[in-house]
């Protein structure tokens, strides 16, 4: 079955920066389009980031300049570099293909 597992999250300074890791498994990782979304206790999850089969990448404005998405289709891995974090960057960060979910990993952004 489909397997998504994230991790790499952590507590960093402002300013600090981070990579998230996503273990895929259980579908044709190099063919499907890979985003990233983050949560905050009593809202709604926002999309982040998706980077498509051909390597194409998008970015929700506020992270535009700071995040960078990545994937490595020999090992079925996706990633997010998160550079310059702000405290309003503390969430909950999902990985998702088409239609599966990880687990979730928690960054927490704070001096």
């Amino acid at each position: 079955q489909v397997q998504l597992v994230e991790s790499g999250g952590g507590l960093v300074q402002p300013g600090g920066s981070l990579t998230l890791s996503c273990a895929a498994s259980g579908f044709i990782f190099r063919t499907a389009a890979m985003y990233w979304y983050r949560q905050v206790p009593g809202k709604q999850r926002e999309w982040v980031a998706t980077i498509t089969a051909y390597n194409s990448a998008t970015y929700t404005d506020s992270v535009k300049g700071r995040f960078t998405v990545s994937r490595d289709d020999v090992n079925s891995m996706l990633y997010l570099r998160m550079n310059n974090l702000i405290p309003e960057d503390t969430a909950v960060y999902y990985c998702k293909n088409y239609n599966n979910w990880g687990r979730g990993t928690q960054v927490t952004v704070s001096s």
